[in-house]
This record gives structure tokens, C-alpha cells and sequence, in this order.
């Protein structure tokens, strides 16, 4: 990878508690040694032409505003999510990837906390997503988490499945609207 991913950036943002079932688990900041495994998860995660390819998880994880946490057992990487910002002080989680032996025990809320925290601590109004329109285990688990379903986007993946896009407000101050950008 070209460029180097700022480890310090996220590094702040990884205190706090861990939810019981996540005890094993620590976040650490992603490092250019991890791309290959988050690669090889993002593809046994995803569906093809909805799983990225190398090159397209290099580029998100590595785009100025970007932060992607890794989370680890041990020496094993369980899973990771890479979120960036938009001008319109918008959080974006591209990815949440959670290797399936580790789904159902924290993982994936212990990644989205730290994303939002680390939107607070950037000043953002909402954290967003897109999760496919046909996708209920994700659309319930990101509605326990605060999330709204906030608008149906045809044909967004490359298999042409739509995508729901959903909303967290991260404060108070404004209806729920966004840029189509």
C-alpha cells in the first residue's frame, strides 16, 4: 500500500469497556501487514461482486479521513471495520466484517462502538450504512443499535441487490437528511 494508515488517529479512540462476550477480544488500529486477512475475511463475509476486492479495501482503508480498527484474539484477527467521514460531518461505516465462528458474541458491537466514538470525538452528527435490502440479521442487529432504516437504494451492489440505507444520530441537532453524495 502505498500510503500509510494513521495508527495514532485511532489508537485514541479504543479505551472504554468491552461488553462480557467480547472479554477475549482487543481492537487495535489496522497495520499494512494486516491487508491480506481482512481481504480474505471481507470475501468469506460477503457475496461476490458485494465483497470488495483487494484493491477497492486497500483504497477505502487507506483514504485520508478513514479509520479501521482490527479486532483480535489472540494472534487471530476476528474481524474489522473501516468507516470514514464525509464534509457534511457524516459517518460512514464501509465495512463491518465478523469471521463467523466470532459472530454472536460482541465482536461486531465492540467495532461499531469505537466507530461511533470515534465520530463523537470527530465532531459528526450521524453515523450511516448500507446493508443489502434482503439482509434481516444485519438490519436487526444495526437496529438494536440505535440504527433507522432511512431510504432504499436500487441496484447498489454489483450483483444489482439493493441496499438499505440506514441512520444513527450521534446528536441532537438536526432532521434526519443527507446528501446523496
Amino acid at each position: 500500500m502505498g500510503k500509510r494508515h494513521s495508527e495514532a488517529k485511532c489508537r485514541k479512540n479504543l479505551g472504554g469497556s468491552q461488553p462480557p462476550a467480547a472479554t477475549q477480544v482487543v481492537l487495535r488500529p489496522f497495520r499494512a501487514e494486516d491487508l491480506e486477512r481482512l481481504h480474505q475475511i471481507d470475501q468469506h463475509c460477503f457475496p461476490p461482486r458485494i465483497a470488495y476486492s483487494r484493491d477497492e479495501l486497500a483504497a477505502f482503508i487507506t483514504h485520508p479521513g478513514a479509520c479501521t480498527w482490527v479486532a483480535q484474539a489472540g494472534a487471530e484477527i476476528v474481524g474489522f471495520l473501516v468507516a470514514d467521514r464525509s464534509p457534511d460531518r457524516a459517518g460512514h461505516v464501509v465495512t463491518i466484517d465478523v469471521v463467523e465462528a466470532w459472530r454472536r458474541r460482541g465482536v461486531g458491537t465492540l467495532l461499531m462502538k469505537v466507530a461511533e466514538q470515534w465520530a463523537r470525538k470527530q465532531g459528526l452528527r450521524l453515523m450511516y450504512l448500507e446493508t443489502p435490502e434482503d439482509n434481516r440479521p444485519a438490519q436487526a442487529f444495526y437496529r438494536r443499535l440505535g440504527y433507522q432504516y432511512y431510504r432504499t437504494v436500487e441496484r447498489y451492489y454489483g450483483n444489482g441487490a439493493s441496499a438499505w440505507v440506514m441512520v444513527k444520530w450521534l446528536r441532537p441537532d438536526g432532521r434526519l437528511e443527507m446528501s446523496d453524495g
